[in-house]
């Protein structure tokens, strides 16, 4: 089963991941988690990333899309779920190319919806583990009290530094610009579903589970 992930910045798209992954044994495709590995790999693919980021320069869709290749087609999983990826109709058209010529199908689409006052709130209270990504927040999800993250028992916790009210409204302008027109667009092909991203997290994770297993 492959699925996308789709939402503002914000709106949980990243913790439904890693808990997807851990339940169902899917493998998370982020674009910049590739995109880093891609950089210190050493490979043909890794140099030309590498060079690319090393000038400054946007990585092109072709990048991306063979990096995505190189995932679907030497990793053994369950299923994959995009993250980031696509972000537009462009790429969406060519992530459909791209499962087509590897025999794989996108099975479904799930937004997270959640509402722009409540995605400031979130973002502006979010910090992550340093050692392993885990996702924690002042408000719905805070730092264990001992200090130490729960998954990998880290103690270094960070804060991104464009987590604040005008850099989300920058970051929101372009995906309401660039990524929203994808709801639409998945949802004339039958695949879009909708889960409400304000409830608990394992709220949000039996509301995905319910959509996938349908």
């Amino acid at each position: 089963m492959n699925i996308i992930l789709l939402g503002p910045p914000g709106a949980g798209k990243g913790t439904q991941a890693r808990l997807l992954e851990e339940t169902r044994g899917m493998v998370q495709l982020s674009t910049g988690d590739m995109l880093r590995e891609a950089k210190d790999s050493g490979t043909e693919m890794g140099k030309r990333v590498a060079d690319v980021m090393a000038r400054g320069d946007l990585v092109t869709d072709e990048i991306v899309i063979g990096l995505i290749r190189e995932k679907l087609t030497g990793t053994k999983a369950t299923g994959f779920i995009f993250d980031g990826f696509p972000r537009t109709l462009k790429q969406a058209d060519a992530l459909s190319e791209l499962l087509a010529e590897v025999g794989q199908t996108l099975d479904h689409v799930i937004e997270l919806r959640v509402e722009d006052e409540t995605l400031v709130k979130r973002i502006t209270a979010r910090s992550t583990c340093a050692s392993c990504g885990e996702v924690y927040n002042d408000i719905t999800k805070p730092i264990p009290a001992d200090g130490k993250c729960e998954k990998c028992g880290g103690t270094e916790f960070k804060r991104r530094a464009d987590d604040n009210e005008d850099s989300l409204k920058k970051r929101l302008m372009e995906y309401y610009k660039q990524t929203s027109p994808l709801i639409g667009y998945y949802y004339a092909l039958g695949k879009h579903a909708r889960v409400d991203g304000l409830g608990e997290i394992d709220e949000i994770q039996t509301a995905i589970a319910a959509k996938l297993d349908a």
